[in-house]
């Protein structure tokens, strides 16, 4: 009975392990997963008991039209405090983008995968965030937030709007209309107002209870990042090189610190020849802007064609040397795969609206699991 007893213990110990094993080498084989030091300390079996057994938290279900019973002014309200906002200030459309781009990419790659006991059982856990308002966490005394992170401080912009607008649902609907569906449907509206294409947003996000500060400062790509880190950082994402390059002619709006692209003024300031690709009197234009006026504050169009207009013309300015951020230019002459879709862009913008909505709404899919809440107020959890 002993030797029994023995033997059972021992096949469940090798089932277990093999088992473990097997989640491992499923992990590895994704290639959107990746591992970092942010995880919920919360993890759930099929009973749906905290911290009892096993459980994967691949996201909630999104879903087209959820609000269309229980807050059919949803969509209409965003719309309209977009419009008038773009209207008074043409810029606050690439905000408002840019506030939905930097709330996916934050924690969206931090998939954690480790063990603990609970209940004499072995847990395995991952958390994936993504979209999920913690962009507008202001900082309190037991969160420090996002807005201050390098890559965001001093540099977004849109908080109000978004505010006027989940003060108007919440009168209509209240605790109805996640922030973050918010920041979805106003980044879409923000690509409409200024002449871009539409698409329908799943909706269903909720909100963080937490931010990081530090996720936010590691996890953003930089304006400096060459195209292999683009793609890797894209792909931890589970978004494709064409979906890198489509998502990236959201640059086609918006402006940029003279900080953000010395870089690019680097065979100016150097002496040393011109990089493949480069326009030497667009260099030039810049350098005398920035040599002008204290770098930390001057800013420049990044599309200085049709800056208000969402359109291709990112994409042509690639390839005539005149794209504003290193990151953007090494699109056009660091790897010919995506000089490639470059081109392509370029020559039909009807091909990069239809990529770039795609994109948006792969990127939009980018959530958390059932743990977050609707907040009342965007800035704070309840």
């Amino acid at each position: 009975m002993l030797i029994l007893k023995k033997k059972v213990e021992r096949d469940h110990s090798t089932m277990k392990n093999l088992f473990n094993l097997f989640l491992i080498m499923l992990l590895v084989s994704m290639p959107f997963l990746s591992l970092a030091a942010n995880f919920s300390e919360t993890c759930e079996d099929g009973s749906g008991e905290p911290g009892s057994g096993f459980g994967i938290g691949f996201g909630i279900v999104l879903e087209f039209g959820l609000y269309r019973n229980s807050c059919p002014e949803a969509e209409s309200v965003v719309y309209s405090w977009v419009e008038t906002a773009v209207l008074q200030d043409p810029r606050m459309a690439a905000s408002l983008l840019r506030l939905h781009f930097h709330d996916c990419f934050v924690n969206a790659s931090a998939l954690i995968l480790y063990f603990r006991r609970s209940l004499n059982r072995d847990v395995f856990c991952i958390t994936l965030q993504g979209c999920d308002a913690s962009v507008l966490l202001d900082d309190t005394e037991g969160l420090v937030g996002e807005k201050t992170a390098p890559p965001n401080l001093n540099s977004l912009r849109g908080f109000e709007v978004i505010d006027s607008i989940k003060a108007d649902l919440e009168r209509v609907c209240p605790e109805t209309v996640s922030c973050a569906d918010i920041l979805a449907m106003a980044a879409r509206d923000s690509v409409v107002v200024s002449g871009g294409p539409s698409w329908d947003v799943e909706v269903g996000r909720k909100d963080g209870r937490t931010a990081s500060k530090q996720a936010a400062t590691t996890s953003l790509p930089s304006p400096n990042s060459t195209v292999p880190t683009l793609i890797s950082i894209f792909q931890n994402l589970g978004l494709s090189q064409t979906d890198m390059v489509a998502l990236s002619g959201g640059h086609t709006l918006g402006k940029a610190k003279c900080t953000s692209f010395t870089a690019r003024l680097q065979p100016l300031q150097t002496g040393q020849p011109a990089n493949h690709g480069d326009n030497l009197e667009f260099l030039e234009s810049l350098q005398q802007l920035c040599s002008t006026v204290d770098t930390s504050v001057a800013i420049t169009q990044l599309d200085l064609v049709t800056p208000s207009t969402f359109d291709n013309q990112y994409y042509v300015n690639l390839l005539s040397g005149e794209g504003l951020l290193p990151s953007d230019q090494a699109l056009a002459v660091q790897d010919p795969g995506t000089r490639e879709i470059v081109e392509t862009y370029a020559a039909d913008q009807s091909v990069f609206f239809k990529d770039f909505k795609n994109a948006m709404v792969k990127m939009g899919g980018i959530t958390g699991g059932n743990e977050g809440e609707i907040r009342r107020n965007c800035r704070a959890v309840n």
